[in-house]
């Protein structure tokens, strides 16, 4: 399945964008049965997760839209053709959409016509199973030069893969814009790009969409939605004002609202007073001077 680049996705738009990812070794069933929830609340484009708990995610997300993602050889990308194919086999039994597969990176060092070889049982043997799985190939950019980034990129696309990944996130280093850049160039605009590893912010992750990502995985998701919701609770916490105020939260980690409406200036004045000083890397407070000016509506976006 071919995916396109994109220049960057505005409001809940970039939620589809975002693989919500626990790859933690010590991850227990309700943190994976909290993902899940989280990733259906949300609209994220899948869940990525360990093999282990590919069939208990499938299981949890049956009838929406939300896939199950796995990682293949992980993290280190070393283990033999056979073990990486076994291991995707069975992902895609269980239940998986998309697989993460690891490079060799040793391999890739050492004899590139090799790694190609693996690559390409992979992506025939995984076709074989189920004709539409999605298959992204993880470079883990830190160990590699631009060159071999070059390399492994056009082996992957070479391959059928559908994308190249940037990190697993358990390396010495994640996502770069220059890495992304590169690896877009390289493999075009009709194939995947997936930032991952240090992605903690929506700025960061709209930068790397910019830089030609089309898919963000990440963890940080829900930490950044929390942070509005300080405006909202600081407002209705004031008895003042719960029942002259409306607020409205949107999903602010995913490029979401704070609305806030009141009925006369007075009431703003004491919601500006309830306000902390910056939440989220806005200034609540900036909306004063405009009501006062007649509005009793203000909107702060993510």
């Amino acid at each position: 399945m071919k995916q396109k680049a994109s220049t960057g996705p505005r409001g809940d738009a970039l939620a589809k964008f975002i693989d919500h990812t626990l790859l933690k070794a010590d991850a227990k069933a309700v943190d994976i049965a909290r993902l899940c929830c989280e990733a259906k609340e949300c609209g994220f484009k899948s869940v990525c997760v360990n093999p282990c708990w590919v069939s208990k995610c499938r299981e949890a997300l049956k009838g929406t839209k939300v896939g199950v993602c796995t990682v293949i050889g992980f993290p280190l990308g070393a283990t033999s053709t056979l073990a990486k194919v076994e291991e995707a086999l069975q992902a895609i039994a269980d239940g998986a959409d998309e697989l993460d597969v690891v490079l060799n990176q040793g391999m890739l060092k050492s004899d590139v016509y090799a790694c190609h070889c693996e690559l390409s049982a992979i992506v025939r043997e995984c076709r074989a199973a189920r004709k539409g799985v999605i298959l992204k190939l993880i470079l883990e950019c830190c160990n590699l030069t631009k060159d071999e980034i070059v390399i492994a990129s056009t082996a992957a696309k070479k391959a059928g893969f559908d994308f190249v990944k940037t990190s697993t996130g358990f390396g010495k280093g994640g996502a770069t814009l220059a890495d992304v850049r590169l690896m877009r160039k390289t493999v075009g605009a009709k194939m995947g790009v997936k930032a991952a590893g240090g992605i903690r912010d929506r700025k960061t992750a709209l930068a790397m969409i910019r830089a030609g990502a089309n898919r963000i995985g990440t963890s940080c998701g829900l930490q950044m939605r929390k942070l509005v919701i300080i405006v909202a609770a600081a407002i209705l916490a004031a008895p003042a004002l719960s029942s002259s105020c409306e607020v409205s939260v949107g999903n602010w980690a995913i490029g979401g609202t704070c609305s806030v409406r009141c009925g006369n200036i007075g009431d703003w004045r004491m919601a500006a007073d309830a306000l902390p000083s910056k939440v989220a890397g806005i200034n609540p407070r900036g909306a004063v001077p405009m009501v006062l000016r007649g509005a009793r509506e203000h909107t702060w976006r993510n």
